[in-house]
């Protein structure tokens, strides 16, 4: 145990998020999200939601400033301009425990898993809401 850090944080993504550059991403994925085959290593976190794990994230990592967007979700199929309940919460939560909050912007599906695998690390939670998935630019700590 350490203090002022989540324990809802593994020592994995602990690990994950520290050694992570500016511009890197991490990608917070729901239980459908085929996370253990797109690529990079997956950390699992089954017993936390999307919501829990991102707050706690948004504590320790800046969000990059350098870039328009550094959060971004996937669209819901057929219906892109629809907004999923997860990505209505991961928006308030950005903008509750961000330095520097900025709006989510979204990604068709394939484009969103294309994103995922080139991402540092993907964190697969028990999330069970449909597109409760959220990618993270990480920023520098001014």
């Amino acid at each position: 145990m350490l203090r002022n850090i989540d324990p809802i944080l593994s020592p994995e993504l602990l690990y994950a998020l520290r050694a992570m550059g500016h511009g890197d991403e991490i990608a917070l994925v729901d239980s459908n999200f085929p996370a253990e085959s797109i690529g990079p290593s997956c950390i699992r976190a089954d017993g936390s939601t999307n919501s829990q794990i991102l707050k706690a994230v948004l504590t320790l990592m800046p969000l990059d400033t350098f870039v328009s967007a550094p959060a971004h979700c996937m669209q819901v199929v057929d219906d892109p301009q629809a907004v999923p309940d997860a990505v209505k919460d991961f928006q308030v939560i950005i903008n509750e425990t961000a330095d520097e909050p900025r709006d989510i912007q979204s990604l068709e599906r394939f484009a969103f898993y294309e994103r995922a695998a080139k991402a540092f690390a993907v964190v697969q939670t028990g999330e069970r809401r449909l597109y409760g998935n959220i990618i993270l630019t990480k920023g520098v700590i001014k």
